[in-house]
């Protein structure tokens, strides 16, 4: 098959969590307000300020820098400071119980993959969550290339994880990409490299429905 004449994009890339499964977001929330914290400030001591890249322990865990369980302690300091059961280890705990990828998705990025799109992924992630995320996804399958942040030392929204996906499909030009995630700070930061940006909900549908008006390729 191949790329519609029509078509805004010749890349899509997309995030992992809070795309393709339930945002760790809106789970953190519910912790948040199950144990009567301000609404997100819960996320910003496990999570740290999400729209920067900082020192945060979480941060830091995401770059490959520091381990899972150093992470943890650190982050449970933090609540500590802040009066809150910061323990990322509850949080994870409730997105293990969740549902699996989204088929839709995954049915959707298989077509866009078999009709000659370049796919991709730029995720931000632990290493110790690496074998676990890439089980649930047959990523042979959809994607030409998979950016996942403890593996390069970059982590979203710094504009460079984003340059180094982009040269990994053969130089694709910004312009040409669309990039999406539930986090409209990671949005806002390929959006201001020049990729088209989308915005993920809770029902991702929405996003699809945007993506097939760049592609040409309609959903479902």
């Amino acid at each position: 098959m191949s790329l519609p004449a029509d078509r805004s994009v010749d890349a899509v890339l997309f995030d992992f969590g809070g795309v393709f499964t339930e945002s760790p977001f809106a789970v953190a929330e519910k912790v948040g307000s199950d144990l009567g914290a301000e609404p997100g400030r819960l996320m910003e001591v496990v999570f740290g300020p999400y729209h920067d890249d900082t020192d945060h322990p979480w941060h830091r865990l995401e770059r490959g820098e520091l381990s899972l369980e150093l992470a943890r302690e650190e982050i449970i300091a933090l609540g500590v400071e802040h009066g809150l059961d910061a323990d990322p280890f509850n949080i994870l705990a409730l997105l293990a119980g969740s549902s699996g990828p989204r088929p839709e998705l995954v049915d959707y990025v298989k077509r866009l993959h078999d009709t000659g799109y370049r796919t991709g992924i730029i995720t931000n992630n632990a290493h110790e969550f690496r074998d676990a995320w890439k089980s649930m996804l047959p990523v042979d399958e959809l994607f030409d290339v998979v950016v996942d942040s403890s593996e390069v030392g970059m982590r979203k929204p710094n504009p460079d994880i984003f340059r180094y996906a982009l040269d990994a499909l053969d130089g694709q030009t910004a312009e040409r990409a669309v990039f999406l995630d539930d986090y409209h700070g990671n949005v806002e930061a390929a959006v201001e490299l020049g990729m088209h940006g989308i915005l993920v909900g809770p029902d991702v549908r929405g996003a699809l429905v945007e993506l097939a008006v760049l592609t040409a390729i309609a959903f479902p």
